[in-house]
């Protein structure tokens, strides 16, 4: 499992992935190689730390053809595309598909560094975000389901009394819940508890007909 930043390099052409990695490597980042888009896939690195740096025009699996793969597996590795082509159509539908860059070929190193740098930037905070919400999600998910309707009257602006009467209980019960949902999701105060349910997206059940 790779868990260092690596730029997976996709191309079918042996003397552009010999260059390209001296290139990268001499700057001091990571690189893997491969000679087809099959053999990135058959890899399963599409979930690992990096971005890539994959050519258009290949046998098989062209490089819009892997990109709609990774798409398919919910992939967050940033894609730098190389063309010898210079298509136009193609770098608009590449683009518009996700891709960070678009870089013809024979490409100049300084801008390709400095893509392939961003593109590491964009999926290193990808990656944080990611881990982020998926922490708020399973705070989230150790509450009750009684927990997660008081939250739900909670977000929706409700006071004790009246999530009390939504619930067809008493005020001090619902004190006592909020207590132990502020305590669940880690949250020290109502704003920062309103804060992680927006950021997750956080949809509590329907209480409003109870």
């Amino acid at each position: 499992m790779i868990s260092a930043p690596t730029v997976f390099l996709v191309d079918d052409d042996p003397a552009v992935l010999k260059g390209l990695s001296r290139l990268l490597r001499a700057a001091g980042i990571n690189v893997a190689q491969f000679e087809s888009a099959r053999a990135f896939l058959e890899g399963d690195y599409y979930s690992a730390p990096g971005c890539i740096v994959l050519d258009v025009a290949m046998p098989d699996l062209d490089g819009l053809g892997l990109q709609e793969a990774l798409t398919h597996r919910n992939s967050e590795l940033p894609i730098i595309f190389l063309t010898g082509h210079g298509d136009i159509d193609m770098s608009v539908q590449a683009m518009k598909a996700g891709a960070t860059d678009f870089l013809t070929k024979p490409v100049d190193e300084a801008k390709l560094l400095d893509a392939v740098r961003a593109a590491i930037k964009k999926n290193a905070l990808a990656r944080l975000e990611r881990a982020e919400l998926d922490d708020i999600r399973q705070r989230y998910s150790t509450l009750t389901p009684r927990e997660r309707e008081v939250l739900a009257l909670v977000a929706s602006g409700h006071l004790n009394k009246q999530s009390a009467a939504a619930l067809g209980t008493v005020e001090q019960t619902i004190k006592v819940h909020r207590h132990r949902v502020m305590e669940k999701m880690k949250a020290s105060s109502l704003a920062e508890l309103m804060r992680l349910v927006n950021r997750a997206g956080i949809v509590g059940p329907d209480t409003k007909s109870k």
